[in-house]
This record gives structure tokens, C-alpha cells and sequence, in this order.
């Protein structure tokens, strides 16, 4: 067998960052095997409220979770397949040191942003930003000391993404919700509002909103509220 018949593996790999956008990188976790499986679950809410004297109801859109991804990752401290399928011993203390290098990266508080780390799970074709939501570690092997040699950590993560990108793939355009504009160098409210609300007549609303005393006069770049208007 040559070398060129030997596949690389990627390894699934956790990214730990300080800040919403993943910039500032705190770290990473690499996988020590790729996990068999791992499973997306996707829910919506529904209010169910019915009136009294009525069959049924119509069910009325709430809200959508955040995804969740769940999968096992295991930490053997006996043996592990290199990349290229040979086994070799290694320290048994990795088993232990390892779940606390998982555990700092992904649900340790961090002192300067006052909350665990922001993540990024890359494997394959999965691209992951998500928090941990949980973990479940169990050892199952250990040492006559009782030092552990296998650790099997059932994680769960949700999705997170940071405002902007979040309003950008839900795309709403609906008028229940609060917007802010910066104000362009042609824009009128009434027309704004048309474009917002889908008609003009709610200018005067904003306006308040807004403590315009011209809303004729409106600067470039002056920054407006349109609040969430009952129809």
C-alpha cells in the first residue's frame, strides 16, 4: 500500500470566541475520532388558544427555536487512530485534561464577557455558530488508581447567530416589528413609512415617536424609529 493510498481525515473541530461575531478566538477543540452521527432538530411554536363553545382554533404561529445539534464525542485514553489507522499509547492523564480543555472552551464562564463562549462547530459541510446547551460526561474506563481512560461526552448545542445576520435570514419586512432607518439624502417619512408599514398614513404616529417637530425636515443621516403600529 503507498502513502497517496491513505485518506487525511478532518477532524470535527469546536472554535471558541469572546465575541458575537467570532473574531477574537479564544481556542479549539479537535475531535480525537470523528462521531458516527450527529442529528439537527428544528421547532416551531404554535399558540393554541381556543374560545369557549368552539371546536377547534387556528393554530397561530409564535415562534421558531433555535436549531439544535446533538452528538457524541469520545476520549479514549488506552489508544488512538492516528490518521493513518496505526494505534499508539499515549499519556492516560489526556483523558481528563482534555474534557477540561472541551469544558474551558465551551461552557466555562468567561470573566471578561461575563457568559461562556461563542462557537463554531466545522465539520465537513456543517458550519455550526452555536453555544453548548449541555453536556453529559461518562467515564466508563479507568486505571487501578481510578484514573479515567475513556470519557464518552453526549453534547448539545444551539444555534446562535448575532442580530444582524439573524434579521438577515429571516428577512422580515413585516410591520409588527421595530425597525430603525438612517435617513437618506431624498427620504420622506410618509414615504418611508409606505415603505415600512405599506401605506403613508402612519407618519404622523412616527413622527411622535420620533418627537419630530418637522417631519419635513428631515438630515441625511438622522436616525428614526418605527415602532410597531396595531392595524
Amino acid at each position: 500500500m503507498t502513502f497517496d493510498s491513505f485518506t487525511i481525515l478532518e477532524k470535527l473541530t469546536i472554535y471558541s470566541f469572546t465575541d458575537a461575531t467570532r473574531v477574537k478566538k479564544l481556542g479549539s477543540f479537535e475531535a480525537m475520532f470523528n462521531p458516527e452521527s450527529y442529528s439537527l432538530s428544528y421547532q416551531n411554536t404554535y399558540s393554541r388558544k381556543q374560545g369557549i363553545n368552539t371546536t377547534g382554533s387556528e393554530a397561530k404561529y409564535g415562534f421558531s427555536k433555535p436549531e439544535k445539534l446533538s452528538l457524541k464525542l469520545i476520549l479514549d485514553g488506552n489508544k488512538v487512530d492516528t490518521h493513518f489507522g496505526i494505534r499508539n499509547l499515549f499519556d492516560r492523564n489526556d483523558v481528563s485534561k482534555k474534557v477540561q480543555k472541551f469544558l474551558e472552551l465551551t461552557s466555562k464562564m468567561d470573566g471578561d464577557i461575563h457568559q461562556p463562549p461563542y462557537l463554531i462547530l466545522l465539520w465537513g459541510d456543517l458550519y455550526f455558530k452555536c453555544r453548548l446547551s449541555s453536556v453529559n460526561i461518562n467515564y466508563t474506563q479507568f486505571t487501578g488508581s481510578g484514573i479515567p481512560l475513556r470519557a464518552e461526552l453526549d453534547t448539545e448545542f444551539f444555534g446562535d447567530l448575532e442580530t444582524v445576520e439573524r434579521l438577515k435570514k429571516e428577512g422580515k419586512n413585516s410591520p409588527d416589528l421595530t425597525h430603525y432607518r438612517i435617513v437618506g439624502a431624498h427620504d420622506r417619512l410618509p414615504l418611508m413609512c409606505k415603505q415600512i408599514y405599506g401605506s403613508a398614513q402612519y407618519y404622523p404616529w412616527v413622527a411622535k415617536a420620533n418627537n419630530l417637530d418637522n417631519f419635513r425636515n428631515l438630515q441625511p443621516g438622522q436616525r428614526i424609529y418605527f415602532p410597531p403600529i396595531e392595524k
